[in-house]
């Protein structure tokens, strides 16, 4: 049980990473929408993600309902705890999906739609890092059951994180503008991609600062003895993916910045999973302990089989057909990339 404990742990640890990496572009096009430099910039932005953004949530339909499969204690516990954030989340991302279907049909009511777009996107965002800044300082559990207010996940670490994650998602908006478009729109988010990656460098250093701070049993995972040798390679790979963010920005590389930022959040997740194991819930509820009946875990793992290659066949299928650059038209002229 241990053993499916832990891969179950890992099926859902990769719908939440998948989900954010492919989500979080879409997220942060929207988060950039209010300051694109024109009309017509923001249509091409939005025709880059609008081929893809629908098939990104279902990593997130994946990590939410894996969570209930596998770990219903877990789940049981995480939704009173989170409540709020998860409600107005997931209220966010509705809002923010009817603008895809309305706003290209609107004609004296762009305006608003545009507003949709951007504060669903940001408080999505914003919401989403909060929930990981409230789970990073733990859970308070009594007898498997969440023992807390209905208002412990808002604290200054977990704003943080939001701001964190809200500026992490805009470079990603950012770095995949500069991929799809060209001219004046990808000159602004050359800009946009080294302001928000700075914000980004501070906001991990802040967060890796306070993480330990909060948690003795974090730093002693990361500082103690042997462990500081072992687990040095990731904040050293952390620098080196920095610093090509910045030198591909700078030397107008299109692709590159998007693959560093991707790097960024890969590496910070592997952060995370490192201080956090192996706690689903922290800082008292191992995997092993919520995990769901053998026989419901197999069964669940059977589906996740013949389903998980379906979504990444389908994923990879979407990016293919619309790999060209956008166009405010929505049309996809092919180009040659990196």
């Amino acid at each position: 049980m241990e053993t499916l404990a832990i891969i179950s742990g890992a099926i859902i640890g990769v719908a939440i990473l998948m989900y954010v990496v492919l989500d979080g572009f879409d997220l942060g096009v929207g988060i950039l929408f209010p300051f694109a430099p024109d009309e017509k910039a923001r249509d091409t932005m939005i025709n880059s993600v609008a081929p893809v953004w629908d098939g990104n949530e279902t990593w997130l339909i994946l990590g939410g309902g894996g969570l209930l499969v596998f770990f219903p204690t877990a789940y049981s516990i995480a939704l009173p705890a989170f409540y709020i954030p998860v409600m107005a989340m997931l209220f966010a991302l509705i809002f923010r999906g009817v603008t895809f279907e309305f706003r290209h049909q609107a004609h004296t009511s762009v305006h608003l739609w545009n507003r949709s777009f951007f504060w669903g996107s940001l408080v999505a965002a914003f919401m989403q890092g909060v929930l990981l800044g409230a789970l990073v300082q733990g859970v308070q559990i009594e007898d498997q059951r969440y023992a807390g207010g209905m208002f412990d996940w808002l604290t200054p670490f977990s704003i943080l994180t939001g701001v964190g994650v809200v500026m992490g998602y805009g470079l990603l908006g950012a770095t995949w503008v500069i991929y799809k478009t060209e001219g004046e729109t990808q000159e602004w988010a050359h800009r946009s991609a080294i302001m928000l990656g700075g914000g980004v460098l501070i906001a991990m250093a802040a967060v890796s600062v306070m993480t330990p701070l909060l948690r003795p049993a974090i730093a002693e995972r990361w500082f103690s003895g042997v462990n500081l040798l072992y687990l040095s390679p990731i904040p050293l790979l952390t620098l080196a993916l920095a610093v090509t963010l910045f030198w591909s920005i700078f030397t107008r590389r299109e692709l590159l910045p998007f693959l560093s930022s991707i790097g960024l959040f890969i590496l910070g997740f592997a952060g995370i999973a490192i201080s956090l194991y192996p706690n689903i819930i922290p800082p008292s509820l191992p995997v092993w302990d919520a995990v769901a009946p053998r026989s419901s875990v197999i069964f669940a793992m059977i589906g996740v089989a013949v389903v998980l290659p379906m979504v990444l066949i389908y994923t990879v299928y979407a990016y293919s057909v619309f790999h060209g650059k956008a166009s405010a038209e929505g049309g996809y002229a092919h180009h040659e990339h990196e």
